[in-house]
């Protein structure tokens, strides 16, 4: 389990390192001034111990010889604050930009992930992933950036002038120092998992809210606001759990790491002292201003032990966001197009299903020796209970789903082997679920014709039923309506699909109970409608209302995801079987 997660954080690191290549020139620029800036930190030192020397030597104080090195102090200090300030915008511009391409990689992603990912995710989780670990990662990314490069050259930097100064004493600090790196790691295992959990459970909380916001009517219409609550505690109080220790193990490592540099600075001033005490009216002497500089740089040694070992903690908690974030950008992909995949053209409608074995779960069968002969211009209906495949062969004929067997050919041609472009270009799709997107009610409607003119859009409206409302609304067809159809009734938001599906006039249909929620009157018209539509056009017809289906050429009776029964609406009812049992169970008393 530990060599797992070893080997998964290693992994992490590879892909965050792969994602900084593009910016690896900023990057270098800004160890490079990194660099320079410790150099003039460390400048400083030697120039604050020439002036304590200048002041407690024999004789009278050096006045001249201090205020030339206050001016040299002043400028060096002026010149490292440029230099962070420079430092700081290479570092955050590098960070944010590499969090931006991997958020756009994220949603790219979400773009050609197979529809199997997104059924089986929640969407607050996946937002969470995309927002929330995106931020966790680019704040841990900033943070080393900022201080990690710094923290190794500042060490690289005052080891080399401790050693110069006095070897013996610079072996002091070099081997007490490295316990806070000890320390560290051994906090920074525990941190892992815990920051892991903590981003998985605010996923999971995330998920929880847009699940619970989105569904409120249904909520409250139920009485669940109380369950909703409970549940909602529940997972803050895991999350609560999890963020409690996860912030109790990183809160260790500053006190801990400070404890071992203020142990290694108290010996070291005190051996310092000593020596200086000692090699008093020798050759080469161990001046105070000597000890001050070596203290100095001892408390700059010691220091970015302890920046880096918060930086480790937080680095712990932007590779457990980034590797939830890297884990939806590894997805697999839905198939790619063929190659050579043919773009459908001069569709007329002969859909063929032959042999077709698919199943959403692979030990859960569904749909078995599936076969389906359609011709041109045949309106097909889809009947059946709840759950036997109805909307699954939907998802088939649109491929939004590959079959697990079999073959489903439009016009002789193997769907799998033309794109999908030009196949879901030749649907017309209305769904019982409806979808608008935040905008004016005319883009919506030429969502699949963005070319289309005003009179077509009137005449689509018009024979969907729709114009009415959408003249009523406070500017007509500009009207900007919110996310999902913001306070359009269902019924109108129904109408303005079908608007819209009337507005392309593909040479296929797909109505999977696209009157459910309209009024029975205002259906009469639009069945009227959709029987003009589909004239000459192949038809795929789901519904749950029978009546509505009489008309249909062919009629497919399903059950547990195999066809039981076909024919039309009078053959059907005198074979007095499975269909005729529904049909009859509508209007029993």
């Amino acid at each position: 389990m530990k060599k797992t997660r070893q080997k998964a954080e290693r992994g992490t690191v590879r892909k965050v390192l792969r994602c900084l290549r593009p910016y690896r020139a900023s990057a270098a620029v800004s160890i490079l001034l990194s660099a320079v800036s410790v150099a003039l930190s460390l400048y400083v030192p030697v120039l604050i111990g020439r002036a304590v020397d200048c002041i407690v030597a024999k004789g009278q104080v050096d006045l001249a010889a201090v205020v030339s090195i206050l001016w040299r102090i002043g400028a060096v200090v002026a010149a490292g604050a440029l230099l962070q300030w420079l430092i700081g915008i290479l570092n955050n511009r590098i960070s944010f930009h590499v969090v931006r391409d991997v958020r756009d990689k994220a949603f790219r992603k979400l773009q050609i992930l197979p529809l199997r990912y997104l059924d089986a995710h929640p969407v607050g989780e996946t937002v969470s992933r995309v927002i929330a670990d995106a931020d966790q990662f680019a704040d841990g990314l900033l943070l080393g950036f900022s201080q990690l490069f710094t923290g190794a050259a500042t060490i690289a930097g005052t080891l080399g002038f401790m050693l110069a100064l006095r070897p013996a004493i610079a072996a002091v600090v070099v081997v007490l120092t490295p316990m806070s790196f000890v320390a560290a790691k051994f906090i920074a295992t525990h941190t892992y998992r815990y920051f892991h959990d903590q981003s998985a459970i605010r996923a999971e909380q995330t998920a929880l809210i847009d699940e619970v916001l989105t569904n409120q009517k249904v909520v409250q219409a139920f009485g669940r606001e109380k369950a909703a609550a409970d549940r909602f505690d529940e997972v803050n109080g895991r999350l609560g759990t999890s963020a409690l220790k996860a912030v109790f193990f990183s809160s260790l490592t500053n006190p801990t790491t400070r404890f071992v540099n203020n142990v290694v600075y108290a010996l070291v001033a005190l051996c310092g002292a000593l020596v200086c005490i000692a090699s008093a009216g020798t050759a080469a002497p161990f001046t105070v201003g000597s000890l001050s500089a070596f203290l100095a740089y001892a408390n700059q040694y010691t220091k970015p032990f302890n920046e880096i070992s918060g930086v480790v903690t937080e680095l712990q908690n932007a590779l457990a966001c980034a590797a939830r974030l890297f884990e939806l950008i590894d997805e697999e992909p839905q198939t790619p197009d063929d190659a050579d995949a043919a773009v459908l053209s001069d569709v007329r409608g002969n859909v063929e299903l032959r042999d077709v074995a698919f199943s959403y779960v692979p030990d859960r069968k569904l749909i078995e020796d599936l076969n389906l002969s359609v011709r041109a211009g045949q309106r097909v209906a889809i009947v059946g209970p709840t759950g036997c495949g109805k909307t699954t062969i939907i998802n088939l004929l649109m491929r939004f789903y590959d079959v697990d067997a079999g073959e489903i050919d439009v016009e002789g041609r193997d769907v799998r082997h033309v794109t999908r472009r030009s196949l879901r270009a030749s649907y017309g799709m209305v769904l019982q679920e409806t979808w608008l997107r935040e905008g004016t009610v005319r883009e919506n409607l030429t969502l699949g014709k963005p070319d289309a003119t005003q009179d077509e859009i009137v005449r689509a409206c018009k024979a969907a039923h729709a114009d009415g409302f959408i003249r009523r609304l406070p500017q007509g067809y500009d009207t900007v309506i919110g996310e999902d159809g913001g306070s359009l009734s269902q019924g109108q938001k129904q109408l303005l699909c079908i608007a819209r599906m009337m507005l392309t006039k593909p040479p296929m249909l797909i109505l999977d109970e696209a009157t459910s929620s309209i009024d029975t009157r205002t259906e009469m018209y639009i069945q009227q409608a959709f029987r003009l539509m589909m004239e000459g056009r192949t038809s795929f017809i789901v519904a749950h209302r029978l009546s509505t289906i009489r008309e249909a050429d062919v009629i497919l009776v399903m059950r547990d995801g195999h066809v039981v029964e076909t024919g039309t609406h009078d053959d059907l009812l005198r074979k007095n079987g499975f269909y005729a049992e529904l049909y009859n169970s509508q209007f029993a008393p």
